[in-house]
């Protein structure tokens, strides 16, 4: 069973994966800790982009000769492959890690997985330790693996009435905040740019023109470009030709801020459409923030 300790590892490990979200698609946002042979923590490293280091060597390059005898504590099955990068698995058993905790399971393993290849080396390895809270931030990237497509995520304003209406400073404040999460964004003009940005360059071919109205084709477009995740900005067409299909995996809704007290005499209609579930619900300014996921 793990550790305080290693619990403890575990979800520092998660909280830093964060920092790759929007950046290393197609790959997953991973992080890693390392704890020396007596507990402590002697590194950590996250994957910071796709083509980087991944977050176990970035994390055994911070612990150096002090990983020798520890235990790495992991987000995501060490990988079992060469590609743009080194296999992790043989990193750890390099460093002589003598055991690796480990979050979710890599559904891409090509073949016996990077988990498999460290217990033949003798390596204690534990799966699934904090797996729910992992997938916090490995959940799309996996729900995208598993539609094969990316996980889009619709953001809509609407009045005291539920019609949709252009995105105040509220909306545009949520937007800039869940635009760095996601690869690419979908503006209210139609055209995709990617959420986060930096000095490595554009990462996606996304045409500059709109994407197209039609679900299928733009569904088709944006999984081509490599996209996992997929911010649309309403009210659009293709949002609510989305929504019709329920391949909107996740709605937010701006909807102002009630009076505290109203008379009436209907039933109000449904916020959110059949199949979701609330998942998020605060304040910003006069506009509440509903956050809802599909079943």
């Amino acid at each position: 069973m793990p550790t305080s300790v290693e619990l403890a590892a575990m979800r520092r490990a998660i909280i830093i994966s964060a920092s790759g979200l929007g950046a290393t698609s197609p790959n997953p946002a991973v992080g890693c800790v390392i704890l020396d042979a007596t507990g402590r923590a002697v590194g950590e490293g996250y994957h910071l982009r796709k083509g980087a280091a991944h977050a176990e060597v970035n994390a055994l390059a911070a612990a150096g000769a002090r990983a020798a005898g520890g235990t790495a504590v992991v987000t995501l099955e060490p990988c079992n492959h060469e590609g743009l990068t080194p296999a992790c698995h043989q990193a750890l058993l390099d460093s002589k890690i003598a055991r690796v905790l480990i979050a979710v399971m890599d559904p891409t393993s090509r073949g016996e997985g990077g988990a498999a290849r460290l217990r033949q080396a003798g390596v204690d390895v534990q799966t699934h330790v904090l797996e729910e809270e992992a997938l916090v931030v490995l959940g799309p990237w996996r729900a995208s693996l598993w539609h094969q497509r990316p996980v889009l995520h619709l953001l809509i304003q609407t009045d005291a009435a539920g019609n949709a209406t252009a995105p105040s400073a509220e909306a545009l404040a949520e937007i800039e905040l869940q635009r760095h999460a996601h690869d690419l964004v979908i503006s209210l003009n139609g055209t995709a740019e990617e959420g986060r940005t930096g000095s490595h360059g554009r990462r996606f071919s996304v045409p500059a023109h709109p994407v197209p109205d039609e679900p299928e084709d733009a569904v088709a477009a944006l999984t081509e470009a490599g996209a996992r995740t997929v911010l649309l900005v309403g009210p659009s067409t293709l949002g609510e030709r989305l929504l019709s299909k329920a391949w909107v995996d996740r709605l937010t809704l701006l909807v102002p801020v009630p009076e505290p007290s109203q008379a009436t005499t209907t039933t109000p209609a449904p916020l959110l459409p059949d199949g979701y579930v609330l998942s998020r619900i605060t304040r910003a300014g006069q506009q509440l923030v509903v956050s809802a996921e599909r079943r």
